[in-house]
């Protein structure tokens, strides 16, 4: 095989990789010494030549011409009478530059050199690919569905790298199918042997903040912060926003005329509810805040335990609490503080209580089975006998007694 042929048949690496012509020779030349110093020992004393214009190249060995007898190195060095086969004038201490033939170097040789420059392209790949995508973690990527496995959603972007979206990184409300296109962030590249393996997610923290980059003139220009974001995906966010800029009110610039801004961000994450805050320094103000929609009465703050007693009105306690605790829990997570709910006062005899104010003392499920047969207050269960609520749910009499003396103790505090 020729030199020109052997180029010829690389040329198929550089379409498909997309690699650029000075790499590509840089790597042929890298491989071309390899296979020198395998064959001859040493590639110090060759020039190895390549035209990227015509495609071609050419391999020179330089030896010392020495007296016929007194060759030690044949590499380096060559007898008179085979120089002057070259060329007739040589004498004793010339160079002689005489050109190598692939061919020369054997057939295994020229199929290994294949093969090796196949595995300096991929390394090359691998490497670059990796460097690419370490410089954007945390950025938003889009991608599209290759195919859905039960542990993984394989995607592919336009370049056809393979980016890898893990089942505990997809919302829970996620659902995809081939060829949709899918948004997220990249959280990390690892490597794989030689090959990244590049990871995305659409649960992270980071994801939601970039979105607000992205979909709010304002926090892209700078002139809003986001200062924290906390997460329950596809159920419920908290983001604490800020502006030196006096003029601007960053949660209505953030929210949008009806929530027209805002509404994006929602759909895009599974119709999970944001709320956007006011930042600030002031603790008990900041505390406040977080558990909106809940109206405060005070707040009592142990800074050395960090931890803050909530002191709130019957029918806000729900609204502090929220559906499945989320509210609370995220409101703790925004200000760092661990949050525990007083309710203020006691109901009067002809007062009732929502059930559903107790979801922190008693379970959302048996809260809900009470529901199913009509019983949503807390006297609605008291005036029930036992045994009956027994036979009419799937609540063990153990578990309904817990329950009434819980209620019991609401009315007789």
């Amino acid at each position: 095989m020729e030199n020109l042929a052997l180029i010829d048949s690389f040329s198929e690496f550089k379409d498909d990789k997309l690699i650029d012509r000075v790499t590509l020779m840089a790597i042929l030349e890298d491989v071309f010494r390899n296979a020198l110093k395998k064959k001859y020992g040493s590639d110090d004393n060759f020039d190895i030549i390549i035209n990227p214009d015509k495609g071609d190249m050419e391999i020179w060995r330089n030896r010392v011409v020495v007296a016929d007898g007194e060759v030690e190195d044949p590499n380096q060095e060559i007898s008179l009478s085979e120089a002057r086969k070259i060329e007739k004038d040589f004498e004793v201490g010339e160079d002689v530059s005489e050109e190598v033939k692939l061919i020369q170097l054997g057939r295994r040789a020229i199929l290994a050199l294949r093969q090796n420059l196949i595995s300096k392209i991929h390394e090359h790949d691998n490497t670059n690919l990796y460097k690419q995508f370490k410089d954007i973690i945390g950025d938003i990527y889009t991608a599209e569905v290759h195919h859905v496995r039960p542990k993984a959603v394989i995607l592919v972007d336009d370049e056809g790298n393979e980016i890898v979206l893990p089942k505990e990184n997809q919302i829970p409300s996620d659902f995809f199918r081939k060829g949709d296109n899918v948004r997220g962030i990249i959280e990390n590249v690892e490597l794989k042997g030689n090959k990244p393996q590049i990871i995305m997610s659409r649960t992270s923290e980071k994801f939601l903040e970039k979105l607000f980059e992205q979909e709010i003139p304002e926090v892209a220009d700078g002139l809003i912060t986001v200062k924290k974001v906390v997460r329950i995906p596809g159920e419920k966010a908290k983001v604490a926003v800020d502006s030196y800029d006096d003029r601007i009110d960053p949660v209505g610039a953030c929210v949008g005329m009806k929530g027209s801004r805002i509404h994006g961000i929602v759909r895009e994450l599974g119709n999970e509810n944001i709320d956007v805050i006011n930042y600030t320094t002031n603790t008990q103000l900041y505390i406040s805040r977080a558990l909106s929609p809940a109206k405060v009465s005070s707040i009592k703050i142990d800074e050395n335990t960090h931890r803050a007693d909530v002191f709130l009105k019957l029918e806000e306690v729900s609204k502090a609490i929220g559906r499945g605790g989320h509210n609370i829990k995220l409101a703790g997570l925004l200000t760092g503080y661990e949050l525990d709910v007083i309710r203020e006062g006691s109901p009067a005899e002809d007062e009732d209580v929502e059930l559903t104010e107790f979801s922190d003392e008693i379970d959302e499920w048996i809260i809900a089975e009470f529901a199913k047969i009509g019983l949503d207050t807390a006297r609605s269960v008291l005036n029930q006998d036992v045994n009956d609520l027994v036979r009419r749910t799937d609540l063990e009499e153990e578990t309904i007694l817990e329950v009434m003396r819980i209620l019991k103790e609401e009315f007789e505090s």
